[in-house]
């Protein structure tokens, strides 16, 4: 990957020159953000064939609408809030559940086996707990927690109010909290 002189300025710069019709600089944020729209694309579809295709029509959307983003330097959530919508969207569409499955887990800092096969376990038994929520506290789960949205998002996201946002989170939290305390 060829590094510009664009890749060291600050999203608020970019976001302007891209604006501007500079190709150049858009290409900068699709390098910055599109792995992470990726990743996040991925875990709320469960690792779907849908997820490039997902992010590559946030892309477009996001350089046809982007003279519309009131604060430049917010770029980054303007862009994750648009592809969650747009997988929310696939999700409805499909009527396919969340399958926390492909949730990256991180690697044990001790890659000593029997390390990795009890963060094997955790992982897969997270996965169950995670399948035992309602959809709602799922979904809400999922953004706040993996996707590091703000109750607000979530809540704009979900077309529901922020006070449902953490009243679901709530409640997903309080029983995974229950369901994983053999695992603490």
């Amino acid at each position: 990957m060829t590094r510009t002189r664009l890749d060291d300025v600050d999203d608020a710069l970019i976001v302007a020159r891209a604006v501007d019709g500079d190709t150049a600089a858009f290409a900068v944020l699709v390098r910055r953000y599109a792995p992470l729209m990726r990743a996040h694309t991925r875990r709320l579809l469960g690792g779907t064939a849908d997820v490039d295709d997902i992010v590559q029509e946030t892309l477009v959307v996001a350089w046809q609408r982007l003279d519309e983003l009131d604060d430049p330097a917010a770029v980054r959530p303007w862009l994750m809030r648009i592809v969650s919508r747009r997988a929310m969207d696939r999700i409805r569409a499909t009527r396919v559940h969340l399958d926390v499955n492909e949730i990256d887990h991180e690697t044990p800092v001790e890659t000593s086996p029997p390390r990795i096969v009890e963060a094997r376990e955790r992982a897969a038994a997270l996965d169950d707990v995670l399948k035992e929520l309602p959809e709602a506290q799922r979904q809400c789960w999922v953004l706040r927690e993996l996707g590091g949205q703000s109750y607000e998002e979530i809540a704009e996201e979900l077309s529901i109010p922020a006070s449902t946002v953490r009243g679901l989170l709530a409640r997903a939290r309080k029983y995974i909290i229950v369901r994983m305390e053999q695992w603490r």
